[in-house]
């Protein structure tokens, strides 16, 4: 089969390698249908997180299973499922709190090998979930929306949620790649009144705007966190923050606009740590991490996907076969696309 291997930083190629097969409890062999290239794979590709060379790449996929392991119950051949990048027992204590992205029961060499034509997920029981009918039941856009279930519309959530938006409140969205993007989808579905993109892109503040943002602030610095203030009420703040980039700086100024006693949700993967002295003494809460996938899928997003009150597929702005996927990976280390899709197996 084809799957998409890591060579070195700036290098990945699709190369023939073995079919995987069942060798475990809990597992499902699944047929991909749809990837994608995550902002986080960009760490290793640039070469600033450590990645094994010649190792299989990839964590977010639609699929059909195509066979699974006898003691599997919930799935069938044939099911057309959303597989996660978390892979969660669905009983441990952080599965049951809503926090599967921390499961305490996650196997080793579970996460990767998604870019590719089949991969293997387990625990399949818990962790994936069914997309009603068959892939040719749906339009293409309506195949890139239920793609994002599988990472970023769910990451976005994340932020979302972690942030404890209320009914009514003042949210700003640091970060305008696709998780900040599906941040403010997470917001508006939380019941945010305003909500504040912060993004330097043109036609991200537009695909924002369509999301639901109600306010876009283009500058940076200094100017930006004033601009975010006088939008706000008594210019005190946010009433809660996203951070969607995962830089200190980010964090910091999430501080700088967030109003007393607000809440920062953070899903950016960090690379270093802010100085947190500005967030105590203004008594805002710092606190995000790996999202939960399965059960915000099968509580909201899934439907509102299937009934058409989002779209978070349009993050995807430029598609590629499996054979272009070193112009996947361009596309987005040149921010020439938000997000790349990639069509791995026709419906």
């Amino acid at each position: 089969m084809k799957a998409v291997v890591f060579i070195k930083p700036g290098q990945v190629e699709v190369q023939a390698v073995p079919k995987p097969k069942i060798d475990g409890d809990n597992q499902a062999l699944i047929r991909v249908i749809r990837a994608s290239v995550c902002g986080s794979d960009l760490w290793w590709y640039r070469g600033i997180s450590e990645r094994a060379a010649n190792s299989l790449v990839g964590h977010e996929a639609i699929g059909i299973v195509e066979e699974v392991s006898s003691d599997v119950k919930n799935f069938h051949p044939g099911d057309f499922v959303i597989v996660p990048f978390t892979h969660g027992c669905g009983h441990c204590v952080a599965c049951l709190n809503g926090f599967e992205g921390n499961c305490l029961n996650q196997q080793p060499h579970t996460n990767g090998g998604y870019q590719a034509e089949f991969m293997i997920y387990e625990p399949a029981d818990s962790g994936l979930v069914k997309i009603p009918g068959n892939p040719e039941d749906y339009s293409e856009d309506q195949l890139a929306s239920l793609q994002t279930l599988s990472d970023v519309m769910a990451t976005g959530f994340h932020a979302a949620r972690n942030a404890e938006i209320k009914q009514g409140m003042t949210v700003a969205v640091i970060g305008d790649g696709a998780v900040g993007l599906c941040g403010v989808i997470g917001a508006q579905l939380l019941g945010a009144e305003k909500i504040i993109l912060l993004s330097h892109h043109e036609d991200r503040a537009l695909l924002g705007k369509e999301f639901g943002a109600t306010d876009v602030v283009a500058t940076k610095g200094d100017q930006a966190i004033a601009d975010v203030l006088t939008l706000t009420k008594e210019n005190a703040g946010a009433d809660a923050v996203l951070e969607c980039v995962g830089a200190a700086s980010a964090i910091e100024q999430a501080g700088q606009i967030a109003r007393p006693g607000a809440v920062i949700g953070r899903v950016g993967v960090p690379q270093t740590e802010p100085k947190s002295n500005q967030l105590f003494w203004k008594g805002v809460g710092l606190r995000g991490g790996i999202a939960s996938v399965t059960q915000p899928d099968k509580a909201i997003l899934l439907q509102a996907v299937l009934d058409g009150r989002i779209n978070p597929g349009k993050v995807f702005t430029k598609h590629f076969d499996l054979d272009h996927v070193e112009d996947a990976y361009e596309a987005m280390n040149q921010r020439t696309a938000i997000k790349s899709l990639l069509i791995v197996n026709n419906k």
